[in-house]
């Protein structure tokens, strides 16, 4: 007689999530655009034309040297946007599974990343021609002649370019509407939702500028001009470091965002709370945050209920309407042990 001395597991339940979601190739990615996505796609690439239009006129002036490196930014930004919108129509992107647990979304924060250390390269590379420009290097032997074309009262076609083409991917693409988030600067939030995002800001004030340099004395003009070349460089070394910042601690899965430290201090002085165990708050991607916390309580059972829905609601909507201004999804989990009476 045989004997079966090892039993057969129970059989369990399969996962919700699938272990993969099939990849769009080149050809389904194509034909699954919109007619309003084809067309912020091709005006994307007119927006890199207008910068490679701005570098290309800028005749020794290294302001407008700056201007083509914020235009480059802005255009590659809005091309992100439209990518991304492109991607959002397939499965993959959202949706969770074994090999992406957050889906592909967290692809568009490496290419974020990329993006804020090319702005950083950028400016310092700024601040090199800009300080060869002022020691009389040998590719700007001669920058007054070259600016004589600029006369009083003239307009600079350029600088129209590039604010038509940043209010236009500011506004009809919502150019950097993602990034935006990540970049957020305290001294100009009050402003208009446009000029709260530093890219645009900058990007619109150097080009109101240059439609005032026709207009001063040649000496005048030539001061100026490094002047707001090192603004834009160093404003552009400074807001690609906070980009780096921010997007890499995503990369890291920390959270970069303030209020954590407020919440956390109102949640310890609860009074069904007898200490915080654990504490983790992380951000997968521009989309969504995660908290997990693990805290030691006492009291009843419906005191410990309301404690659960407090602490969900006050991160939600604390941290969430104030780094995400109510964008982001914040997903959290609480583990309570309680205290025996």
């Amino acid at each position: 007689m045989s004997h079966q001395i090892f039993l057969e597991p129970p059989p369990r339940a399969p996962l919700a999530l699938p272990n993969s979601l099939p990849i769009p190739t080149f050809v389904e990615y194509r034909k699954s655009m919109s007619r309003d996505q084809k067309a912020r796609f091709w005006w994307s690439l007119c927006h890199m034309a207008v910068a490679g239009y701005t570098l290309w006129s800028a005749h020794g002036s290294m302001a407008m040297t700056g201007l083509s490196h914020l235009m480059l930014f802005d255009s590659l930004g809005a091309m992100l946007c439209v990518v991304v919108d492109i991607l959002g129509n397939f499965e993959v992107w959202k949706r969770s599974s074994i090999r992406h647990p957050f889906g592909l979304e967290r692809a568009e924060v490496v290419a974020g990343f990329a993006l804020s250390v090319l702005l950083f390269f950028m400016g310092g590379d700024l601040v090199s021609h800009t300080v060869q420009h002022v020691l009389g290097g040998s590719h700007h032997a001669h920058p007054h002649n070259e600016h004589e074309r600029v006369t009083p009262g003239s307009i600079d076609m350029t600088a129209l370019l590039s604010i038509a083409a940043t209010l236009i991917s500011a506004i009809g693409l919502k150019n950097h509407g993602r990034i935006g988030k990540a970049m957020r600067v305290t001294y100009i939030q009050a402003l208009p939702s446009l000029l709260s995002n530093p890219a645009h800001f900058l990007t619109l004030s150097c080009s109101t500028l240059l439609l005032l340099l026709p207009l001063i004395s040649t000496s005048f003009y030539s001061m100026l001009d490094p002047v707001i070349s090192f603004t834009l460089a160093f404003s552009m070394c400074s807001l690609g470091i906070r980009l780096v910042v921010n997007l890499g601690s995503m990369l890291l899965m920390s959270y970069a965002g303030p209020g954590v430290s407020a919440v956390m201090k109102d949640i310890a002085a609860h009074p069904s709370v007898t200490t915080v165990e654990e504490a983790r708050f992380w951000q997968v991607h521009y989309g969504l945050c995660m908290a997990n916390l693990r805290l030691r309580v006492s009291g009843s059972e419906e005191a410990i209920t309301l404690l659960r829905e407090r602490i969900v609601n006050m991160i939600k909507q604390r941290l969430g309407g104030e780094y995400g201004t109510g964008v982001q999804k914040w997903e959290v989990s609480l583990q309570f042990n309680v205290d025996s009476t």
